[in-house]
């Protein structure tokens, strides 16, 4: 973990309220996938945003976030030359085994992201699917990605881009048809990440979720990310994770 000041080399808009953003952080950085950073806005914003870092390509590190508050907001109007406090990488990330040669994605929302890392970090060494959800079509983005995964299924809710369905419901189809990985990795909305732990209990299917949640600090010294555990004891959503076992966690 480092405190870097990064400069922005790139922040453009990507689909429906979503933007990315590319910071140069002055020297090569080596991030698990699934790992994220706590951006510094400033201003009136005291506290830092935490957003998943979806790739790393050397000094290169670059984040998707969604314009929800007011601090996001004011992310999206940083150019280019802006120099930002960015703290990274945190949290524990994705990791598959060596004997976890399929990998199943499972992604909805601005949960795609972390799981673009994944497929980076993993590409060539393991055959991974990729089942991403999108609202609707003008909300698809990151094809680029996960189009290089060796299956790739993306549904809307709408129907507007892909079959009507979301992306759970299309991991259930690919078992349907005899599709099984050796562990299913996914993010997402916890409604989804309910659903698609109902699916790997039924199915004895190894899972792994990264929890979206408010933080604070970032490092677990505020307990405001803090998530119940199945074995009654509270986890830190940034110290812990935000990547858990799903039979681990109460969604």
């Amino acid at each position: 973990m480092k405190d870097y000041s990064a400069v922005i080399v790139k922040n453009e808009k990507i689909a429906e309220n979503i933007h990315a953003v590319t910071f140069d952080v002055g020297a090569d950085v080596t991030v698990r996938c699934g790992q994220f950073g706590d951006i510094l806005i400033g201003g009136q914003h005291l506290l830092r945003r935490p957003i998943a870092i979806c790739k790393v390509e050397k000094n290169l590190v670059t984040y998707c976030y969604q314009l929800k508050g007011e601090g996001t907001k004011e992310l999206a109007q940083m150019g280019a030359g802006t120099r930002v406090n960015v703290l990274m990488p945190l949290g524990n990330g994705f990791f598959v085994e060596e004997n976890e040669r399929k990998i199943a994605l499972v992604g909805g929302g601005v949960g795609i992201f972390p799981l673009i890392s994944v497929l980076r970090e993993y590409q060539g060494k393991k055959n991974i699917s990729a089942y991403i959800g999108f609202r609707n079509a003008g909300a698809v983005c990151g094809l680029d990605e996960f189009e290089k995964a060796d299956k790739f299924i993306g549904v809307t809710d709408d129907g507007s881009f892909g079959e009507k369905m979301n992306s759970v419901q299309a991991f259930e189809q690919a078992l349907q048809n005899g599709e099984r990985p050796d562990v299913v990795l996914s993010c997402g909305p916890t409604p989804m990440l309910r659903a698609l732990k109902k699916v790997v209990e039924r199915e004895n299917i190894p899972c792994y979720v990264s929890l979206e949640e408010r933080m604070g600090c970032g490092i677990g010294a505020c307990l405001v990310c803090v998530c119940a555990m199945t074995n009654g004891k509270n986890a830190r959503v940034c110290k812990d994770g935000p990547v858990f076992n799903a039979l681990d966690v109460i969604l």
